[in-house]
């Protein structure tokens, strides 16, 4: 149900995913991050345009910032219940932040970092499994992308088994969510699949 509360931490969450560290990071390198690879400023383009420190740098903050918006309300003198769910309102806050961020012009990534991040937060196990799922598929395939989409789908079984066994708190709005996650990490992709398709999509080759 929607109150002062899951207003509040999904309004946080919307500005913490907003925060560009790809744009940032870029810039300290001298580089415009729109302007270069995919054009995209996640962690993904950053590897790809600049190299590995700064991507593997914009990954752990855009995770980071997934995490902190799941978890902020949690914080030692934050008046707020401390109501666990709540980190089910700043996921989805954070990853529409990081995709359409208020301070870049509402161009952003795709939220697979944030997405993850916010996981750690809400659904662990689910976080889990599904970087299990990736990693199978990336080294497999070396499609980036198609470890993504597998990651995605991966989230609504692990949810449903989780209420199947009804071991967690807020066990249908994870599989809610876990849903709506799969979904969105398929559409924001959809130009990925589309290169998979014609056979031009990059990628990771395996250095000698």
């Amino acid at each position: 149900m929607l109150s002062v509360e899951t207003v509040g931490v999904a309004l946080v969450g919307y500005l913490l995913g907003s925060i560009p560290f790809g744009v940032i990071i870029a810039k300290k390198y001298g580089v415009d991050i729109f302007a270069v690879g995919s054009g995209n400023p996640g962690a993904t383009n950053v590897l790809r345009s600049i190299g590995k420190p700064p991507g593997y740098l914009v990954f752990f903050l855009d995770f980071l910032k997934g995490l902190l918006a799941t978890t902020w309300f949690l914080f030692p003198g934050v008046s707020f219940s401390g109501d666990l769910t709540l980190g089910l309102w700043g996921l989805p806050g954070a990853v529409l932040g990081h995709t359409y961020p208020l301070f870049t012009g509402f161009r952003g990534g795709k939220g697979v970092a944030t997405t993850m991040g916010g996981l750690l937060g809400v659904m662990p196990a689910c976080l889990i499994l599904g970087l299990i799922t990736w990693v199978i598929i990336f080294f497999s395939t070396r499609y980036v992308a198609v470890a993504l989409i597998g990651f995605g789908v991966s989230l609504p079984v692990c949810a449903f088994v989780i209420s199947w066994s009804a071991v967690y708190w807020g066990v249908g709005g994870k599989v809610l969510l876990a849903c709506v996650i799969m979904s969105w990490i398929v559409w924001r992709h959809r130009s990925n699949i589309i290169r998979l398709r014609t056979g031009t999509e990059n990628r990771f080759q395996k250095k000698n």
